[in-house]
């Protein structure tokens, strides 16, 4: 099949492997061409709207509101062409307001749009093994469940436009607190002489840890010890622009959201100390020295 991809950051671009390794060939854009030169298998195209007028399929991998701002509404923009007989699938964690407007931009052009953010990184999504959160309207997620299968190991439909982006919110909450709170542990166990290296062991050994703090033990003891780590998966700056993301659709829903709003702080904070462009996870080492 020929698909057409919006978007080859990081997610993107494993994206668009996974997807060659399963047998598709791809029409692609992204805002920086000559970052994407050396991908093989892809045609590489100017803008959104020659993705969209080349293929009937379309995967947006996009970063943030102001990025599909552009693909979407700006010249050259997926909208400002028919989209008869096209599908967007839109895999960028936005409100889930921006998922509603993006929707009816698209159908407003004859298009269908299905909103589909995702549950893991880079590594699962080349493996294939993301979770797909899929919402909108049904008979464009039973169009769009096919290719949704090659990238993923389960694929949960919620409903209306806006669920799914609701859902992937609600995911990343628990998993942004957990990294500053996991600073403060290493710091109270430190201040008794309790090594780094030994508390973190214990720490995600014990039920005072969650799954990605496994993966993440090493990076983070690197950060404390060595002042840099390899781990870049997802910035603090993507976990800010999320975490304000959580506050103002918690808002909207009448919630009080006072833990997810100080943990978005403290995030700011480590930012501002020049840690913006560190992977989430860090948030542990740079809580930790400051405690």
């Amino acid at each position: 099949m020929i698909l057409g991809l919006i978007g080859v950051g990081k997610m993107g671009r494993a994206i668009c492997e996974r997807l060659i390794e399963t047998g598709n060939e791809l029409v692609v854009w992204n805002r920086s061409p000559e970052k994407i030169g050396d991908l093989e298998g892809v045609t590489i195209a100017a803008t959104p709207a020659e993705v969209a007028s080349s293929v009937e399929i379309i995967i947006s991998v996009l970063a943030n509101d102001n990025a599909t701002q552009s693909a979407y509404f700006d010249d050259g923009g997926l909208t400002t062409i028919s989209l008869n007989g096209k599908l967007i699938i839109e895999i960028c964690t936005s409100s889930p307001e921006r998922a509603v407007e993006l929707e009816k931009a698209v159908q407003d052009k004859g298009g269908q749009f299905i909103e589909s953010p995702v549950g893991g990184t880079v590594k699962p999504a080349k493996e294939g093994s993301l979770l797909a959160l899929v919402a909108g309207d049904k008979a464009a997620f039973e169009r769009a469940k096919p290719i949704l299968e090659q990238m993923t190991r389960r694929i949960e439909y919620l409903g209306k436009t806006g669920a799914a982006a609701a859902m992937k919110l609600a995911i990343n909450l628990p998993l942004m607190v957990y990294w500053g709170a996991l600073g403060e542990a290493v710091a109270m166990a430190t201040s008794k002489d309790i090594s780094a290296e030994q508390a973190m062991s214990i720490l995600v050994d014990s039920s005072g840890a969650i799954g990605a703090a496994k993966v993440r033990c090493q990076p983070i003891l690197e950060m404390m010890k060595e002042g840099h780590s390899s781990a870049s998966n997802f910035t603090m700056f993507n976990a800010i622009k999320d975490m304000k993301l959580m506050v103002g659709a918690a808002q909207s829903m009448g919630i009080e959201s006072p833990i997810i709003d100080a943990a978005r702080k403290t995030a700011e904070d480590a930012a501002e100390d020049g840690w913006a462009a560190h992977d989430a996870s860090l948030l542990a080492a740079w809580r930790s020295s400051k405690s």
